[in-house]
């Protein structure tokens, strides 16, 4: 009975071992961040906090997912889909992100938030899937995108 508790609250990490979760996880965490940090920067509504929690849950979706697909589910012909796993992340980030949308004043706000923290969901499925440097070099993408292309909306007079 001890023995069955033990297995059922620490789990086994059958497919992604513990340490490389815990990788993955943390690497959405600090990719998440960097996005978040531009976004406080620039008080908007979804900041740090927000990009970082959309990043990991997109993760930790996709290890759990791979932990799915692993499991015995005995004769039943269980099967798991990894393009429904990212379109399930992507409709429930897509629709935080259309709530941080509004209009105001007959103009549109909050759109780069809302597509920043779409793109937070992308990194979280890259970490969770194990391709960290591909999450990482979309994070460094999108961070040129918001700070190099502000300035230049400045520039232009547009912002």
């Amino acid at each position: 009975m001890l023995e069955q508790l033990t297995s059922a609250v620490t789990g086994t990490f059958s497919v992604v071992p513990a340490p490389v979760a815990f990788a993955r996880l943390t690497a959405a965490v600090l990719l998440g961040a960097l996005i978040g940090l531009e976004r406080e920067w620039r008080e908007k509504p979804a900041g740090l906090r927000t990009h970082i929690l959309v990043s990991v849950a997109a993760c930790l979706f996709v290890i759990i997912g791979r932990e799915l697909a692993a499991m015995d589910f005995g004769d039943s012909a269980q099967r798991n889909d990894p393009i429904r796993m990212i379109e399930a992340v992507t409709a429930g980030v897509a629709f935080l992100a259309a709530g941080l949308i509004f209009t105001s004043g007959g103009k549109v706000q909050n759109v780069t938030t809302g597509a920043s923290l779409w793109l937070a969901g992308a990194v979280g499925l890259g970490c969770g899937a194990g391709q960290m440097p591909l999450a990482a070099m979309a994070s460094v993408i999108v961070l040129v995108v918001l700070f190099a292309l502000r300035q230049i909306e400045k520039w232009m007079g547009t912002h």
